[in-house]
């Protein structure tokens, strides 16, 4: 549904450190970009692939226009966990990596029993979740 999604950074070097760590709890690492952007402060993570245009990515850079960047009012962008304990280790990471607790990790039975989450804000104030959805039980 999306081809990429771009947060704001008024310090790119603190926000490559940032979403290095707390992603890599996730499998999601940086992709290379060569050096594309990145004198432009761009830093993306995720899938890319610029001969095959294919782009699932979050991008982290200085806004265009010059003023500095803020977080949106009920923007979140809440990532995959393939296990509960990458949820955990999410939170972890973003904590010792300068982020804010928005909440612990934990079930959040108010969206669904299985729902398993943990929200931070990063070192700009944006705000990021981890969701893990058990596996659907098999109908008897």
């Amino acid at each position: 549904m999306f081809r990429y999604v771009c947060l704001g950074t008024q310090d790119p070097a603190r926000a490559r450190v940032f979403y290095d760590r707390v992603l890599a709890t996730l499998d999601i690492h940086r992709v290379d970009t060569g050096d594309e952007g990145f004198e432009l402060g761009w830093s993306g993570w995720g899938t890319y692939n610029d001969e095959g245009r294919e782009e699932l990515a979050l991008w982290l850079c200085p806004p265009f226009d010059g003023a500095p960047a803020s977080p949106g009012n009920g923007v979140m962008v809440a990532f995959n966990a393939a296990t509960r304990a990458q949820v955990d280790a999410f939170h972890a990471a973003a904590m010792a990596a300068g982020g804010t607790s928005e909440g612990e990790p934990g079930l959040r039975p108010q969206y669904n029993t299985d729902f398993y989450a943990a929200y931070v804000r990063d070192p700009d104030g944006n705000k990021l979740a981890a969701v893990h959805r058990d596996a659907p039980r098999a109908q008897p």
